[in-house]
């Protein structure tokens, strides 16, 4: 049973006013984040497309840097209570407004949640349905539609908060989100929703089979802004460094967080079983929970010496160390609880500047790796890892061709412009 707005039967008209900017509320998890530049990036180009947008973001910032990419973006930017204790006052305050202003949607609305509640009994779904309510009361009355990134937290949020004010709603789906949420909650949000996107084949073919109305559900693939990335670097001069000596010592990148589902520990098991004479330097750009567990495995390993742990870091010094590397590699896993990658942006970043990438068949990595072709892929064990890895850091001819092959799929396949024209399209139709 769905709570959202009552339909009257009519469909929005596909002409839409080009002259009258789309205004919309733009939800997501926290802002600005480092390892969320797919968010920032899309956001940006909907405001070079003139939408008028406003974001609201559930916890502030924790990152201790920001990109140049967030500078560019003058949104205003308003934060919900990250926990309603800290904010008492002004979530009692909305509840308040919204008795007066919009008693009946709070009612309806109140009740649905009643029933996802009695589903998962836990204090962060009296988070969500508090924060929606601050977001419902204090939404601008002119705008008509809400757009949430990520189909868990934020799109309740989102969802409840369009409930209670009678509005349309839609989203952007991309990893952990398809795949940790109840299928009871996922096929609720998605009849609810006038519209979905999501960033991979596999995560919208998932959504598909859960949606009563399969055509809700778009392909959008992030893509890459490529005008934000400085041309490659010519990798001729890399042809000597094969690992056979010190001198010619093979460079490998990884940026990712230090999360279960990144596989950083098979990556050191791997590691650790090169060839002696293999010379290697593996650079890590990222931070997370398995920070301490991880360096401790590689102490372990005796791989301290070998390996650089430069923490989290804005998007200029990631590129900059993609040009310098020889090597990209991205171990990603299914976690324990069902999280995964999508298409890690952090891919095509690497492909951008022509360097060769090692990664694994999971998710919608193979959607834009071919193995063999535009990198090489394992099934993610650590025996498999390392095979590949010895492979291509011998082998300077292979990396040089298979960075020239990603680099060019690149271009040819996932730039941004056609994913960012779909979705104003989408958005257009349902803030109609």
């Amino acid at each position: 049973m769905t709570f959202g707005l009552e339909k009257n039967g009519s469909e929005p008209s596909p002409m839409i006013t080009k002259a009258v900017p789309i205004k919309l509320a733009v939800v997501v998890k926290g802002y600005p984040r480092l390892s969320e530049t797919f968010i920032a990036q899309e956001i940006l180009a909907l405001q070079e497309r003139g939408v008028d947008l406003a974001i609201w973001s559930l916890r502030h910032p924790t990152d201790g840097r920001r990109h140049a990419l967030h500078d560019r973006i003058t949104a205003p930017v308003h934060y919900l209570p990250e926990y309603l204790r800290d904010e008492p006052r002004r979530v009692l305050r909305a509840l308040g407004r919204l008795l007066v202003r919009h008693p009946a949607g709070l009612a309806r609305t109140a009740l649905g949640w009643l029933r996802d509640l009695w589903r998962d009994r836990t204090a962060n779904r009296g988070r969500r349905f508090g924060q929606a309510l601050v977001l419902a009361a204090e939404l601008p009355a002119d705008v008509p539609f809400v757009y949430v990134h990520f189909l868990h937290t934020p799109a309740s949020v989102g969802r409840y908060a369009a409930a209670i004010r009678g509005i349309g709603w839609g989203f952007s789906a991309h990893a952990k989100d398809i795949w940790t949420t109840p299928e009871w909650e996922k096929r609720e949000k998605l009849a609810d929703a006038r519209f979905g996107v999501t960033c991979t084949a596999v995560g919208a073919a998932h959504l598909r089979g859960l949606a009563a109305d399969p055509a809700r559900i778009d392909l959008v693939y992030h893509g890459l802004d490529l005008g934000r990335f400085p041309a490659p670097p010519d990798r001729a001069d890399a042809l000597n460094r094969d690992g056979s000596a010190p001198t010619l010592a093979v460079e490998i990148l990884s940026v990712g967080r230090l999360v279960e589902k990144k596989g950083y520990d098979r990556l050191l098991d791997a590691l650790a079983t090169l060839p002696d004479g293999l010379h290697w330097r593996l650079v890590h750009i990222g931070s997370g929970d398995l920070k301490h567990d991880l360096r401790a495995q590689a102490d372990r390993l005796g791989l301290s010496d070998r390996i650089d742990w430069r923490g989290a870091q804005d998007q200029a010094t990631v590129i900059e160390a993609l040009r310098h590397a020889d090597l990209f590699v991205l171990t990603s896993v299914v976690a324990g609880d069902g999280d995964r990658d999508g298409l890690p942006n952090v891919l095509m970043e690497a492909a951008s500047q022509r360097l060769a990438i090692l990664s694994t068949a999971v998710s919608a990595i193979p959607e834009f790796i071919t193995d063999g072709t535009h990198g090489l892929l394992t099934d993610g064990t650590p025996p498999a890892i390392a095979a590949a890895l010895e492979r291509l850091a011998t082998d300077p001819a292979l990396r040089l061709r298979l960075g020239e092959a990603a680099h060019a799929r690149l271009r040819a396949e996932f730039g941004m412009t056609a994913g960012i024209d779909r979705l104003v399209r989408r958005l257009e139709e349902a803030a109609a």
